[in-house]
C-alpha cells in the first residue's frame, strides 16, 4: 500500500481542506477497498487532531470515496464513487445554481451532436448492428410517447457504449436529466410531430452506422434546431397569451 504522508500545512489553506486533499490523493493511489487505517492511526500519521480528521472524513464520505466501517475490522476504507453519486452531486450543484431550461436545452443539443459524431467513429461491427436494429424500431405508425421514451433511453445507452468516454457520458446524463425534469410538457421534443422525429432519428442512425461523422453531426444538429425552434414558438405563444 502507498505510504501515507503527513498533511502539508500551506499558508492560506484550511487544515481540514488540506487533510482531505492528502487523504484523497492517498485513496486514489491505492486499490479500491483498501483499509487506510483507524481514526487514531490516521491522525498520528497525518499529524492532525482527531476532530480535524473526522471533519475531513465527512467531506470525503460526501464525495463517495471514503467509507467508515465500525466494529471488528472497522476503520477508514478508500472506495470509488459510482455514477449515481456523481450525478447527484452535479444535480445538487445545479439546484443551488439553477440553469434555465433554455440553457439545459442548448447543452443537451451540443452534447448530443458530439455524441453521435463520436459514435460514428466506432468500428465495432456488433455495436453498429445493434444500432441499425434500433433504427427499425423508430416507426411512427406504431409508437406512442411512452414507447418512444423507452426507445430513446435504449438509443442513448448504446451510444454511450460505442463512445466509452466517462466524463462526456456523465455530463450528458446529468444535463439530460436536468432538461427532462425541468422541461414543460407542451414543448416535449416528440410532441406534435412523431413522424418527423422518428425520421430524424433514423437518418442520424444511418449516418452513424455508415461511419460518416460529419453527416451524423449535421443531422443531429438539424433535428436539435427543430426542437429549439418548437420551444421558441411555444414560448412566444405563452407570452402572447399572457399579454394584457
Amino acid at each position: 500500500m502507498a505510504k501515507l504522508t503527513k498533511v502539508s500545512r500551506r499558508r492560506g489553506i484550511n487544515l481540514v481542506t488540506a487533510t482531505a486533499a492528502t487523504l484523497r490523493e492517498h485513496i486514489f493511489a491505492c486499490a479500491p477497498g483498501t483499509m487506510l487505517g483507524s481514526l487514531h492511526q490516521l491522525a498520528r500519521e497525518l499529524e492532525v487532531g482527531i476532530v480535524t480528521l473526522q471533519q475531513a472524513a465527512r467531506v470525503l464520505e460526501h464525495e463517495g470515496i471514503l467509507e467508515v466501517r465500525r466494529g471488528p475490522g472497522g476503520g477508514y476504507y478508500g472506495i470509488r464513487p459510482d455514477e449515481a453519486a456523481l450525478e447527484r452531486a452535479m444535480d445538487a450543484y445545479l439546484r443551488v445554481h439553477p440553469a434555465t431550461y433554455d440553457e439545459a436545452l442548448d447543452m443537451t443539443s451540443l452534447l448530443f451532436n458530439e455524441l453521435v459524431a463520436a459514435a460514428a467513429r466506432c468500428e465495432d461491427a456488433a455495436m453498429r448492428a445493434k444500432l441499425a436494429a434500433i433504427a427499425d424500431q423508430f416507426d411512427e405508425t406504431r409508437l406512442d410517447y411512452v414507447t418512444i421514451g423507452a426507445l430513446e433511453i435504449e438509443f442513448q445507452e448504446l451510444l454511450f457504449q460505442m463512445v466509452r468516454r466517462p466524463l462526456f457520458e456523465m455530463l450528458t446524463r446529468v444535463t439530460l436529466q436536468y432538461a427532462t425534469s425541468h422541461s414543460v410538457p407542451s414543448v416535449h421534443h416528440v410532441q406534435n410531430d412523431v413522424a418527423r422525429w422518428c425520421a430524424g432519428r433514423r437518418t442520424i442512425i444511418a449516418a452513424i452506422v455508415s461511419g460518416d461523422e460529419a453527416l451524423a453531426r449535421f443531422e443531429a444538429n438539424r433535428q436539435n434546431r427543430m426542437i429549439v425552434r418548437k420551444h421558441l414558438e411555444s414560448a412566444l405563444a405563452w407570452e402572447k397569451a399572457d399579454a394584457p
